[in-house]
């Protein structure tokens, strides 16, 4: 009985060291879409939005882009983010290797609603970004976090510390500056585009692409994840003229005893 128990133990305990010498999962990149939600955003807004990533994930262009990667497969979070501590994942962290995949985190994406809240706080939608990248157990040849939003940052700490936080880790940022509407609020600012590249966007490669037309925003999706997903480096999308100033990165920010 003594030697069946002491065979049966070795059998849990090797089977328990194979589970934990167990490989993480191999991806190209791990991407964090991270889709600004609060109130600027109008419901039409949102919904153009939310239908350009879901068309995304549903384009053959985008599962070609992901099936000649070096591993051939990607993993995927959808998160909206509002003011500080207002951050919601949407969609879980995903493994896409095909149509199957992609069609599949499409749908989850269409079926949940999407909602508003107040404030802008690019800095915490970063910080929450980074918390995911952290907690996976991919192996990743990338980590990557894509932010789309429509002003500056205009609450909690400095967007442009969260940033070199980020990049300090090896993180690369790319942005989704969306200037389909004329300025008109308090928070509104006319070169959303240069203020995501001076103070949004950052790391090796990193790069934006401005929406400036409602009929741009869905392939400008399209074209975003398919060059991150490709590790593309062509530079970033806008150019600074000659002599052209940088932008003011604390222009929606306030002196906050909380920033560090």
């Amino acid at each position: 009985m003594k030697s069946c128990f002491a065979a049966l133990l070795a059998c849990v305990l090797v089977a328990g060291s194979a589970l934990a010498a167990e490989p993480a999962t191999e991806v190209d990149v791990a991407l964090v879409l991270a889709v600004d939600v609060s109130l600027s955003m109008t419901s039409d807004e949102q919904a153009v939005q939310r239908d350009g990533y879901v068309a995304a994930f549903r384009s053959a262009a985008v599962h070609q882009a992901i099936h000649q990667g070096l591993v051939g497969r990607i993993a995927v979070t959808y998160v909206e983010w509002a003011g500080v501590g207002n951050q919601r994942v949407v969609v879980p962290w995903t493994v896409i290797a095909g149509p199957e995949d992609a069609g599949g985190f499409a749908e989850r994406l269409e079926q949940s609603p999407p909602r508003r809240s107040t404030w802008t706080s690019i800095a915490s939608a970063i910080d929450f970004s980074v918390g995911l990248l952290g907690s996976t157990a991919f192996e990743a040849g990338r980590r990557v976090i894509d932010v789309s939003g429509d002003g500056p940052n205009n609450q909690g700490r400095s967007v442009t510390k969260a940033r070199d936080d980020a990049v300090r880790q090896g993180i690369v940022i790319n942005g989704l500056p969306l200037m389909i509407r004329e300025p008109s609020g308090p928070w509104d600012i006319k070169d959303l585009d240069l203020y995501y590249r001076d103070c949004v966007i950052g790391g090796s490669g990193s790069f934006m692409v401005p929406v400036r037309e409602r009929e741009q925003f869905a392939a400008a999706i399209r074209t975003k994840i398919i060059r991150e997903v490709a590790d593309r480096d062509a530079g970033p999308l806008v150019r600074p003229a000659q002599g052209e100033p940088r932008a003011n990165c604390f222009i929606g920010e306030r002196p906050n005893p909380d920033w560090d």
